[in-house]
Protein backbone atom coordinates (compact mmCIF):
# COMPACT_ATOMS: atom_id res chain seq x y z
CA UNK A 1 0.00 0.00 0.00
CA UNK A 2 0.90 3.47 -0.54
CA UNK A 3 1.28 5.87 2.71
CA UNK A 4 -1.07 8.34 1.35
CA UNK A 5 -3.97 7.87 4.16
CA UNK A 6 -5.00 5.00 6.50
CA UNK A 7 -6.09 1.58 5.06
CA UNK A 8 -10.03 1.65 3.85
CA UNK A 9 -12.06 -1.19 2.92
CA UNK A 10 -10.02 -1.81 -0.63
CA UNK A 11 -6.89 -1.91 0.81
CA UNK A 12 -8.13 -4.36 3.61
CA UNK A 13 -9.89 -6.37 0.42
CA UNK A 14 -6.78 -6.66 -1.11
CA UNK A 15 -3.87 -7.45 1.70
CA UNK A 16 -7.19 -10.48 2.54
CA UNK A 17 -7.31 -11.87 -0.47
CA UNK A 18 -3.14 -12.09 -0.63
CA UNK A 19 -3.19 -13.29 3.10
CA UNK A 20 -5.67 -16.21 2.17
CA UNK A 21 -4.12 -16.75 -1.14
CA UNK A 22 -0.66 -17.29 0.71
CA UNK A 23 -1.86 -19.05 3.84
CA UNK A 24 -3.50 -21.78 1.42
CA UNK A 25 -0.40 -22.36 -0.47
CA UNK A 26 1.68 -22.28 2.54
CA UNK A 27 3.46 -19.28 1.53
CA UNK A 28 4.37 -15.59 3.22
CA UNK A 29 2.64 -13.17 3.32
CA UNK A 30 4.59 -9.76 2.77
CA UNK A 31 4.02 -5.92 3.84
CA UNK A 32 6.04 -3.97 1.59
CA UNK A 33 4.98 0.25 1.94
CA UNK A 34 4.98 2.30 -0.89
CA UNK A 35 6.34 5.67 0.19
CA UNK A 36 8.25 6.77 -2.81
CA UNK A 37 5.86 9.63 -3.82
CA UNK A 38 7.09 11.87 -0.67
CA UNK A 39 4.68 15.08 -0.99
CA UNK A 40 1.79 12.59 -0.57
CA UNK A 41 3.32 10.71 2.59
CA UNK A 42 0.94 10.93 5.48
CA UNK A 43 2.77 10.84 8.68
CA UNK A 44 2.15 8.05 10.77
CA UNK A 45 0.53 6.23 8.06
CA UNK A 46 2.30 3.25 7.21
CA UNK A 47 2.12 2.72 11.14
CA UNK A 48 -1.60 2.86 11.13
CA UNK A 49 -1.63 0.41 8.50
CA UNK A 50 0.33 -2.25 9.69
CA UNK A 51 -1.88 -1.24 12.75
CA UNK A 52 -4.88 -2.33 11.17
CA UNK A 53 -3.80 -5.19 9.34
CA UNK A 54 -3.32 -6.63 13.26
CA UNK A 55 -6.75 -5.26 14.35
CA UNK A 56 -8.47 -7.64 11.54
CA UNK A 57 -6.36 -10.75 12.32
CA UNK A 58 -4.44 -10.96 9.22
CA UNK A 59 -0.58 -9.87 10.47
CA UNK A 60 1.90 -9.83 7.78
CA UNK A 61 4.77 -12.48 8.45
CA UNK A 62 7.18 -9.62 7.45
CA UNK A 63 6.88 -6.05 7.64
CA UNK A 64 8.37 -2.72 8.26
CA UNK A 65 7.26 -3.78 12.34
CA UNK A 66 8.48 -7.23 11.61
CA UNK A 67 11.61 -7.21 10.20
CA UNK A 68 12.44 -10.71 7.81
CA UNK A 69 15.21 -11.44 5.19
CA UNK A 70 14.36 -9.23 2.56
CA UNK A 71 14.74 -5.63 3.94
CA UNK A 72 14.22 -2.99 4.37
CA UNK A 73 10.59 -3.29 3.92
CA UNK A 74 9.47 0.74 3.72
CA UNK A 75 10.73 1.66 -0.17
CA UNK A 76 11.61 4.80 0.84
CA UNK A 77 14.59 2.91 2.65
CA UNK A 78 15.98 1.20 -0.72
CA UNK A 79 16.88 4.04 -3.27
CA UNK A 80 20.26 2.75 -3.20
CA UNK A 81 18.64 -0.84 -4.69
CA UNK A 82 16.62 1.57 -7.67
CA UNK A 83 19.68 3.66 -8.55
CA UNK A 84 22.19 0.66 -8.81
CA UNK A 85 19.17 -0.88 -11.17
CA UNK A 86 18.43 2.49 -13.12
CA UNK A 87 22.07 2.07 -14.04
CA UNK A 88 21.77 -1.15 -15.52
CA UNK A 89 18.96 -0.69 -17.84
CA UNK A 90 20.91 2.69 -18.58
CA UNK A 91 24.56 0.56 -19.37
CA UNK A 92 22.22 -1.86 -22.05
CA UNK A 93 20.01 0.95 -23.49
CA UNK A 94 16.88 -0.06 -22.31
CA UNK A 95 16.40 3.80 -20.27
CA UNK A 96 17.66 7.13 -21.19
CA UNK A 97 18.26 10.52 -19.12
CA UNK A 98 15.65 13.25 -20.02
CA UNK A 99 16.56 17.00 -19.48
CA UNK A 100 12.66 17.88 -20.69
CA UNK A 101 11.66 20.54 -18.17
CA UNK A 102 8.79 20.63 -16.31
CA UNK A 103 7.13 23.58 -18.08
CA UNK A 104 8.09 21.71 -20.92
CA UNK A 105 6.18 18.77 -20.46
CA UNK A 106 2.66 20.80 -19.48
CA UNK A 107 2.97 22.74 -22.57
CA UNK A 108 2.56 19.07 -23.99
CA UNK A 109 -0.21 18.03 -21.85
CA UNK A 110 -1.84 21.04 -22.78
CA UNK A 111 -1.37 20.49 -26.74
CA UNK A 112 -2.58 17.27 -26.22
CA UNK A 113 -6.15 17.93 -24.53
CA UNK A 114 -6.20 21.10 -26.53
CA UNK A 115 -6.14 18.66 -29.78
CA UNK A 116 -8.70 16.33 -27.75
CA UNK A 117 -6.10 13.44 -27.20
CA UNK A 118 -4.51 11.52 -24.41
CA UNK A 119 -1.85 13.39 -23.00
CA UNK A 120 1.97 11.59 -23.68
CA UNK A 121 5.75 11.87 -24.05
CA UNK A 122 6.76 12.42 -27.06
CA UNK A 123 10.34 10.83 -26.61
CA UNK A 124 12.33 13.69 -27.37
CA UNK A 125 15.32 12.41 -25.08
CA UNK A 126 15.33 9.09 -25.86
CA UNK A 127 17.06 10.37 -29.47
CA UNK A 128 19.94 12.23 -27.73
CA UNK A 129 23.42 11.57 -28.54
CA UNK A 130 26.18 10.43 -26.01
CA UNK A 131 27.65 13.64 -26.61
CA UNK A 132 24.22 15.32 -26.24
CA UNK A 133 23.92 13.60 -22.72
CA UNK A 134 27.12 14.51 -21.54
CA UNK A 135 27.10 18.52 -22.85
CA UNK A 136 23.75 18.58 -20.58
CA UNK A 137 25.39 17.41 -18.09
CA UNK A 138 28.27 19.12 -17.72
CA UNK A 139 25.84 21.96 -18.01
CA UNK A 140 24.15 20.75 -14.68
CA UNK A 141 20.96 20.12 -16.48
CA UNK A 142 17.91 18.14 -13.80
CA UNK A 143 17.10 14.77 -15.31
CA UNK A 144 15.17 11.76 -14.52
CA UNK A 145 15.22 8.19 -16.06
CA UNK A 146 13.14 7.46 -18.44
CA UNK A 147 12.36 3.82 -19.71
CA UNK A 148 12.29 2.75 -23.33
CA UNK A 149 9.18 1.24 -24.05
CA UNK A 150 9.44 -1.33 -27.10
CA UNK A 151 6.56 -2.46 -29.21
CA UNK A 152 6.11 -6.38 -29.65
CA UNK A 153 5.05 -7.13 -26.20
CA UNK A 154 4.55 -10.65 -25.18
CA UNK A 155 1.28 -11.92 -23.75
CA UNK A 156 0.91 -12.62 -20.37
CA UNK A 157 -1.96 -14.57 -18.48
CA UNK A 158 -3.51 -13.42 -15.47
CA UNK A 159 -4.44 -15.17 -12.71
CA UNK A 160 -8.01 -13.60 -12.67
CA UNK A 161 -8.88 -11.93 -16.36
CA UNK A 162 -6.63 -14.72 -18.04
CA UNK A 163 -4.40 -13.71 -21.65
CA UNK A 164 -4.05 -10.37 -21.83
CA UNK A 165 -1.46 -7.81 -23.10
CA UNK A 166 -1.30 -4.29 -24.06
CA UNK A 167 0.64 -2.45 -26.56
CA UNK A 168 1.79 -0.07 -24.27
CA UNK A 169 4.47 1.92 -26.58
CA UNK A 170 1.28 2.64 -28.68
CA UNK A 171 -0.67 4.54 -26.31
CA UNK A 172 1.98 5.83 -23.54
CA UNK A 173 5.05 7.84 -23.91
CA UNK A 174 8.21 6.27 -22.15
CA UNK A 175 7.44 6.30 -18.34
CA UNK A 176 9.78 8.12 -15.88
CA UNK A 177 11.30 5.05 -13.57
CA UNK A 178 13.75 7.63 -11.61
CA UNK A 179 12.82 10.78 -10.56
CA UNK A 180 15.01 13.88 -9.98
CA UNK A 181 14.59 13.30 -6.64
CA UNK A 182 16.41 9.88 -6.67
CA UNK A 183 12.77 8.37 -5.81
CA UNK A 184 11.78 5.54 -8.07
CA UNK A 185 8.39 5.56 -9.44
CA UNK A 186 5.89 2.65 -8.82
CA UNK A 187 6.91 1.36 -12.04
CA UNK A 188 10.98 0.58 -11.42
CA UNK A 189 9.78 -0.11 -7.27
CA UNK A 190 7.22 -3.31 -7.71
CA UNK A 191 9.43 -4.58 -10.20
CA UNK A 192 13.05 -4.61 -8.58
CA UNK A 193 11.57 -5.01 -5.13
CA UNK A 194 9.43 -7.97 -6.15
CA UNK A 195 13.03 -9.37 -8.05
CA UNK A 196 15.30 -8.68 -5.17
CA UNK A 197 12.79 -10.22 -2.30
CA UNK A 198 11.78 -13.31 -3.91
CA UNK A 199 7.82 -12.86 -4.69
CA UNK A 200 6.26 -15.63 -6.05
CA UNK A 201 2.36 -13.91 -6.96
CA UNK A 202 0.92 -10.01 -6.81
CA UNK A 203 -2.68 -9.42 -6.12
CA UNK A 204 -3.24 -6.24 -6.79
CA UNK A 205 -6.09 -3.85 -7.84
CA UNK A 206 -7.34 -3.96 -11.67
CA UNK A 207 -6.02 -0.68 -12.28
CA UNK A 208 -2.78 -2.04 -12.63
CA UNK A 209 -3.89 -4.16 -14.94
CA UNK A 210 -2.87 -2.47 -18.15
CA UNK A 211 0.40 -1.09 -16.53
CA UNK A 212 1.34 -4.84 -16.71
CA UNK A 213 2.83 -5.36 -19.43
CA UNK A 214 5.01 -2.10 -19.34
CA UNK A 215 6.48 -4.11 -15.76
CA UNK A 216 6.87 -7.21 -18.20
CA UNK A 217 8.99 -5.18 -20.35
CA UNK A 218 11.17 -4.08 -17.49
CA UNK A 219 11.65 -7.59 -16.12
CA UNK A 220 12.74 -8.52 -19.66
CA UNK A 221 14.90 -5.78 -20.05
CA UNK A 222 16.65 -7.00 -16.66
CA UNK A 223 17.08 -10.34 -17.79
CA UNK A 224 14.65 -11.45 -14.81
CA UNK A 225 11.72 -13.98 -14.25
CA UNK A 226 8.82 -11.99 -13.31
CA UNK A 227 5.97 -13.14 -10.67
CA UNK A 228 2.45 -13.94 -11.54
CA UNK A 229 -0.12 -11.80 -11.26
CA UNK A 230 -3.54 -11.55 -10.66
CA UNK A 231 -5.64 -8.55 -10.62
CA UNK A 232 -9.06 -8.20 -8.23
CA UNK A 233 -11.63 -6.20 -9.86
CA UNK A 234 -12.50 -3.05 -8.25
CA UNK A 235 -14.55 -2.40 -4.82
CA UNK A 236 -17.46 -0.23 -5.39
CA UNK A 237 -20.64 0.79 -3.17
CA UNK A 238 -24.23 -1.07 -3.73
CA UNK A 239 -24.95 1.36 -6.47
CA UNK A 240 -22.23 0.72 -8.54
CA UNK A 241 -20.36 3.66 -7.44
CA UNK A 242 -16.71 4.33 -6.01
CA UNK A 243 -16.13 3.95 -2.19
CA UNK A 244 -15.56 7.65 -1.21
CA UNK A 245 -12.80 7.94 0.72
CA UNK A 246 -13.51 11.64 1.62
CA UNK A 247 -16.60 10.48 3.36
CA UNK A 248 -14.19 9.05 6.07
CA UNK A 249 -16.81 6.07 6.42
CA UNK A 250 -14.71 3.39 5.01
CA UNK A 251 -11.46 3.56 6.92
CA UNK A 252 -11.17 0.70 8.92
CA UNK A 253 -10.52 2.63 11.97
CA UNK A 254 -13.94 4.03 11.92
CA UNK A 255 -15.13 0.36 12.23
CA UNK A 256 -12.96 -0.37 15.06
CA UNK A 257 -14.45 2.61 16.98
CA UNK A 258 -17.62 1.50 16.05
CA UNK A 259 -17.30 -1.97 17.72
CA UNK A 260 -17.83 -3.99 14.63
CA UNK A 261 -15.60 -7.35 14.91
CA UNK A 262 -12.91 -7.74 12.23
CA UNK A 263 -14.24 -10.92 11.00
CA UNK A 264 -17.43 -8.89 10.12
CA UNK A 265 -15.39 -6.72 7.71
CA UNK A 266 -13.20 -10.02 6.10
CA UNK A 267 -16.59 -11.64 5.77
CA UNK A 268 -18.42 -8.88 3.73
CA UNK A 269 -15.89 -7.76 1.43
CA UNK A 270 -14.89 -11.69 0.37
CA UNK A 271 -19.07 -11.83 0.58
CA UNK A 272 -19.50 -9.46 -2.74
CA UNK A 273 -16.00 -10.05 -4.10
CA UNK A 274 -16.35 -14.32 -5.35
CA UNK A 275 -13.38 -16.90 -4.87
CA UNK A 276 -15.51 -19.14 -3.18
CA UNK A 277 -17.71 -22.22 -4.66
CA UNK A 278 -20.96 -19.92 -2.63
CA UNK A 279 -22.00 -16.90 -1.00
CA UNK A 280 -22.16 -17.48 2.57
CA UNK A 281 -22.52 -15.37 5.26
CA UNK A 282 -20.45 -15.91 8.29
CA UNK A 283 -17.13 -17.14 7.18
CA UNK A 284 -14.72 -17.26 9.68
CA UNK A 285 -10.60 -16.73 8.62
CA UNK A 286 -10.25 -19.94 9.13
CA UNK A 287 -13.13 -20.85 6.56
CA UNK A 288 -12.42 -18.44 3.90
CA UNK A 289 -8.38 -19.73 3.89
CA UNK A 290 -9.85 -23.30 3.36
CA UNK A 291 -12.53 -22.47 0.66
CA UNK A 292 -11.02 -19.86 -1.52
CA UNK A 293 -10.39 -20.49 -4.87
CA UNK A 294 -8.48 -18.46 -7.03
CA UNK A 295 -9.62 -19.11 -10.15
CA UNK A 296 -13.11 -18.59 -9.21
CA UNK A 297 -12.83 -14.56 -8.55
CA UNK A 298 -15.10 -13.19 -11.04
CA UNK A 299 -13.78 -10.21 -13.39
CA UNK A 300 -16.44 -7.90 -12.45
CA UNK A 301 -16.95 -5.59 -9.87
CA UNK A 302 -17.56 -6.19 -6.62
CA UNK A 303 -20.80 -4.67 -4.87
CA UNK A 304 -20.34 -3.73 -1.29
CA UNK A 305 -23.42 -3.29 0.65
CA UNK A 306 -22.65 -1.48 3.73
CA UNK A 307 -26.06 -1.47 4.73
CA UNK A 308 -25.77 -5.76 5.55
CA UNK A 309 -23.21 -4.66 7.70
CA UNK A 310 -24.80 -4.98 10.85
CA UNK A 311 -26.53 -7.96 10.03
CA UNK A 312 -22.83 -9.25 9.44
CA UNK A 313 -21.65 -8.39 12.74
CA UNK A 314 -25.06 -10.03 14.47
CA UNK A 315 -24.13 -13.22 12.82
CA UNK A 316 -20.04 -12.91 14.17
CA UNK A 317 -21.02 -11.88 17.42
CA UNK A 318 -23.27 -14.65 17.97
CA UNK A 319 -20.52 -16.79 17.13
CA UNK A 320 -18.49 -14.84 19.73
CA UNK A 321 -20.75 -15.34 22.32
CA UNK A 322 -21.37 -18.73 21.75
CA UNK A 323 -17.46 -19.11 22.27
CA UNK A 324 -16.19 -19.45 25.73
CA UNK A 325 -12.59 -17.94 25.58
CA UNK A 326 -14.24 -15.15 22.76
CA UNK A 327 -17.12 -14.37 25.17
CA UNK A 328 -14.57 -13.43 27.97
CA UNK A 329 -12.56 -11.05 25.84
CA UNK A 330 -16.12 -9.36 24.92
CA UNK A 331 -17.41 -9.82 28.78
CA UNK A 332 -13.67 -7.62 29.42
CA UNK A 333 -15.30 -5.10 26.70
CA UNK A 334 -18.41 -5.07 27.54
CA UNK A 335 -17.42 -3.57 30.81
CA UNK A 336 -15.20 -0.96 30.17
CA UNK A 337 -18.31 0.35 27.98
CA UNK A 338 -20.61 -0.03 31.06
CA UNK A 339 -17.94 2.44 32.96
CA UNK A 340 -17.26 4.81 30.43
CA UNK A 341 -21.35 5.44 29.62
CA UNK A 342 -22.90 4.53 32.99
CA UNK A 343 -19.69 5.53 34.87
CA UNK A 344 -21.04 8.75 36.28
CA UNK A 345 -24.49 7.26 37.68
CA UNK A 346 -22.38 5.19 40.44
CA UNK A 347 -22.90 1.15 38.59
CA UNK A 348 -23.47 -1.36 41.39
CA UNK A 349 -20.08 -3.35 41.18
CA UNK A 350 -22.90 -5.94 41.22
CA UNK A 351 -23.91 -5.25 37.80
CA UNK A 352 -19.73 -5.60 36.36
CA UNK A 353 -19.87 -9.06 38.49
CA UNK A 354 -18.58 -11.53 35.41
CA UNK A 355 -21.37 -13.61 36.11
CA UNK A 356 -23.62 -11.65 35.45
CA UNK A 357 -22.40 -10.08 32.51
CA UNK A 358 -21.62 -13.02 30.93
CA UNK A 359 -25.69 -13.83 31.34
CA UNK A 360 -26.83 -10.94 30.22
CA UNK A 361 -24.42 -11.93 26.94
CA UNK A 362 -25.51 -15.32 26.35
CA UNK A 363 -29.20 -14.39 26.91
CA UNK A 364 -29.01 -11.24 24.42
CA UNK A 365 -27.03 -13.44 21.89
CA UNK A 366 -29.38 -13.18 18.89
CA UNK A 367 -30.92 -10.02 19.16
CA UNK A 368 -28.11 -7.29 19.35
CA UNK A 369 -25.73 -6.62 15.95
CA UNK A 370 -22.96 -4.39 18.40
CA UNK A 371 -22.25 -4.96 21.77
CA UNK A 372 -22.25 -1.44 22.29
CA UNK A 373 -26.15 -2.03 21.95
CA UNK A 374 -26.08 -3.23 25.30
CA UNK A 375 -25.12 0.03 27.02
CA UNK A 376 -28.19 1.89 24.67
CA UNK A 377 -30.47 3.59 26.86
CA UNK A 378 -32.97 0.74 25.81
CA UNK A 379 -30.42 -1.14 28.19
CA UNK A 380 -29.70 1.07 31.03
CA UNK A 381 -31.80 -0.66 33.34
CA UNK A 382 -29.55 -3.90 33.03
CA UNK A 383 -26.66 -1.17 34.43
CA UNK A 384 -28.19 1.33 36.46
CA UNK A 385 -30.64 0.35 39.63
CA UNK A 386 -33.24 2.63 39.94
CA UNK A 387 -34.05 4.79 43.14
CA UNK A 388 -37.58 4.26 43.53
CA UNK A 389 -39.43 4.50 46.94
CA UNK A 390 -42.78 2.62 48.09
CA UNK A 391 -44.60 6.01 47.43
CA UNK A 392 -44.03 6.16 43.98
CA UNK A 393 -44.89 2.78 43.78
CA UNK A 394 -48.13 3.34 45.83
CA UNK A 395 -49.26 6.57 43.63
CA UNK A 396 -49.69 3.98 40.64
CA UNK A 397 -51.45 0.91 42.95
CA UNK A 398 -52.44 1.18 47.04
CA UNK A 399 -51.57 -2.70 46.36
CA UNK A 400 -47.71 -1.82 45.64
CA UNK A 401 -46.37 -3.79 48.39
CA UNK A 402 -49.05 -7.33 47.89
CA UNK A 403 -48.01 -7.09 44.14
CA UNK A 404 -44.32 -6.88 45.05
CA UNK A 405 -45.01 -10.11 47.61
CA UNK A 406 -46.57 -12.24 44.88
CA UNK A 407 -43.93 -11.45 42.49
CA UNK A 408 -41.13 -12.20 45.17
CA UNK A 409 -42.84 -15.51 45.56
CA UNK A 410 -43.21 -16.47 41.66
CA UNK A 411 -39.20 -15.74 41.78
CA UNK A 412 -38.74 -18.04 44.73
CA UNK A 413 -40.92 -20.73 42.45
CA UNK A 414 -38.75 -20.55 39.41
CA UNK A 415 -36.57 -23.73 39.11
CA UNK A 416 -35.84 -23.96 35.32
CA UNK A 417 -34.45 -20.58 33.52
CA UNK A 418 -37.02 -18.16 33.13
CA UNK A 419 -38.84 -17.49 29.73
CA UNK A 420 -41.08 -14.67 28.32
CA UNK A 421 -43.57 -16.81 27.32
CA UNK A 422 -43.96 -18.53 30.70
CA UNK A 423 -43.35 -15.43 32.60
CA UNK A 424 -46.22 -13.50 30.61
CA UNK A 425 -48.76 -16.33 31.92
CA UNK A 426 -47.46 -16.38 35.05
CA UNK A 427 -47.82 -12.34 35.31
CA UNK A 428 -51.69 -12.43 33.96
CA UNK A 429 -52.23 -15.06 36.96
CA UNK A 430 -50.49 -13.21 39.19
CA UNK A 431 -52.63 -9.89 38.44
CA UNK A 432 -56.01 -12.08 38.73
CA UNK A 433 -54.90 -12.65 42.57
CA UNK A 434 -54.90 -9.09 43.09
CA UNK A 435 -58.27 -6.85 44.35
CA UNK A 436 -58.64 -3.62 42.08
CA UNK A 437 -55.17 -3.26 40.21
CA UNK A 438 -55.71 -3.82 36.37
CA UNK A 439 -53.10 -5.78 34.54
CA UNK A 440 -51.64 -2.64 32.70
CA UNK A 441 -51.32 -0.69 36.28
CA UNK A 442 -48.93 -3.69 37.46
CA UNK A 443 -47.04 -3.83 34.36
CA UNK A 444 -46.47 0.18 34.41
CA UNK A 445 -45.60 -0.36 38.89
CA UNK A 446 -43.58 -3.50 37.79
CA UNK A 447 -41.30 -1.60 35.32
CA UNK A 448 -40.98 1.34 37.49
CA UNK A 449 -39.48 -1.04 40.37
CA UNK A 450 -37.33 -2.39 37.84
CA UNK A 451 -35.96 0.06 35.74
CA UNK A 452 -37.18 3.60 37.36
CA UNK A 453 -38.51 4.22 33.78
CA UNK A 454 -42.11 4.42 32.58
CA UNK A 455 -40.85 2.96 28.84
CA UNK A 456 -39.05 0.35 27.63
CA UNK A 457 -38.64 -3.65 26.87
CA UNK A 458 -41.77 -5.26 28.15
CA UNK A 459 -41.79 -6.61 31.83
CA UNK A 460 -41.62 -10.04 31.36
CA UNK A 461 -38.11 -8.99 29.31
CA UNK A 462 -36.71 -7.14 31.89
CA UNK A 463 -36.97 -9.97 34.40
CA UNK A 464 -35.99 -12.81 32.10
CA UNK A 465 -32.72 -10.24 31.51
CA UNK A 466 -32.26 -9.09 35.06
CA UNK A 467 -32.78 -13.06 36.12
CA UNK A 468 -34.72 -13.63 39.31
CA UNK A 469 -31.75 -12.29 41.68
CA UNK A 470 -31.75 -9.06 40.69
CA UNK A 471 -35.36 -8.48 40.01
CA UNK A 472 -35.83 -9.84 43.97
CA UNK A 473 -33.42 -7.43 45.02
CA UNK A 474 -34.58 -4.07 42.91
CA UNK A 475 -38.71 -5.07 44.01
CA UNK A 476 -37.42 -5.14 47.95
CA UNK A 477 -35.47 -1.86 47.52
CA UNK A 478 -38.06 -0.40 46.20
CA UNK A 479 -40.17 -1.71 48.44
CA UNK A 480 -38.08 -0.67 51.56
CA UNK A 481 -37.39 2.81 51.07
Amino acid sequence: PTTTGFLHLGGLRTALYNYIFAKKHQGTFILRVEDTDQTRVVPGAAEGIEDMLDWAGIPPDESPRRGGSFGPYQQSHRLDLYRRASEVLLERGAAYRCFCTPQRLELLKKEALRSQQTPRYDNRCRHLTPTEVAEKLSQGQDWVIRFRLEKGVEPFQDLVYGWNKHEVADVEGDPVILKGDGFPTYHLANVVDDHYMGISHVLRGTEWLTSTSKHLLLYKAFGWDPPQFGHLPLLLNRDGGKLSKRQGDIFLERFARDGYLPDTLLDIVTNCGSGFAEKQMGRTLEELILQFDIGRITTHSALLDLESLPEFNRLHLTRHIENEGLRQKLIRELRLLVEHVYGDQQVDQDVLNKEYMERILLLRKGHISLLKNLVSSHYSYLWVRPSVSREQLQTISAEADEIGKLVLGLMARQEAALTMEALNKDLRSLQKQTRETKYSSMMQLLRLALSGQQHGPSVAEMMVTLGPREVCGRIRRALSS
